[in-house]
């Protein structure tokens, strides 16, 4: 550890950083049998543990995993960068794609929960769409969005933003549902509107427009493209490099410097 610690700080130093804004050192004194002797704890910053992980021994598995990570966060990054300068109609059917994905993957959650029947599904689809669109029921939003053929779903009809809060809310339903082990089709309906309001709020903290408030494009995703024909980098069968691969989030137990960005977790993304 003190060697790729050292090259760490060499790294931190040449490129112009303030070693101490990213490696903040504790010494303490702890008990060795009948002596004493100082022990140096670091709280780092993101920076840091990027600088420790890159210099450190990749047969060990621990750092493997951790330059793993980094790869995969740096590559995240890139293809945020390329989504943000996309036009529209492409955002739009990248994040149709993705909705059909998580949908699913709530399904899934719904039914171990014990949403079994495609009527009690709707109703509990619906709990979720109450809590983020102010009370509106799937049908309501219909309504609202001007569709007058059942066959027009109204996911077809949101645009890039829309879809956005919606993929966040079926996302974090579907964690809750699975974290706390939901049971029962009372308790999900529930979850599913809670999380939805809780969206609802944070667009509304941030001074973000309701989704029942912006504009419905004018065509169906359907007219724009097909979202089967797009990979959305979300779950654990991404892109990223090309062909699919697991990705998962380094995990570890350094402290952050308080206001500093930060880094180990233990999610899955």
């Amino acid at each position: 550890m003190e060697p790729s610690l050292e090259h760490a700080k060499k790294a931190c130093r040449e490129s112009g950083q303030g070693i101490s804004a990213h490696f903040n050192v504790d010494v303490k004194i702890v008990k060795a049998g009948a002596t004493s002797k100082p022990r140096e704890d670091y709280r780092l910053s993101r920076y840091a543990c990027y600088l420790i992980v890159m210099n450190a021994d990749s047969s060990k598995p621990v750092v493997a995993l951790g330059q793993t990570y980094f790869a995969v966060q740096t590559r995240r990054q890139e293809i945020a960068d390329e989504l943000a300068v996309l036009p529209e109609e492409q955002k739009r059917l990248i994040l149709r794609s993705e909705m059909a994905v998580l949908n699913a993957r709530l399904a899934e959650a719904a039914q171990q929960a014990g949403v079994i029947e495609p009527f009690d599904f709707a109703i509990f689809q619906d709990h979720g769409y109450m809590g983020l669109y102010g009370g509106l029921r799937e049908n309501d939003i219909h309504v609202r969005k001007g569709l007058t053929s059942d066959k027009q779903k109204i996911l077809d009809y949101m645009g890039s933003d829309e879809l956005a809060a919606n993929a966040f809310r079926t996302s974090l339903a579907r964690q809750k549902l699975e974290r706390e082990q939901i049971h029962g089709k009372d308790k999900a309906n529930r979850t599913h509107y809670q999380v939805g309001r809780k969206v609802r709020q944070t667009i509304e903290e941030v001074g973000g427009t309701m989704p029942e408030d912006l504009p419905t494009p004018e065509k169906s995703i359907l007219m724009v493209g097909s979202p089967k024909a797009l990979t959305y980098v979300s779950g654990r069968d991404e892109r990223l490099w090309g062909s699919p691969m697991p990705c998962w989030l380094f995990s570890g137990s350094v402290e952050t410097i308080p206001g500093a960005p930060f880094i180990l977790s233990d999610r899955e993304f």
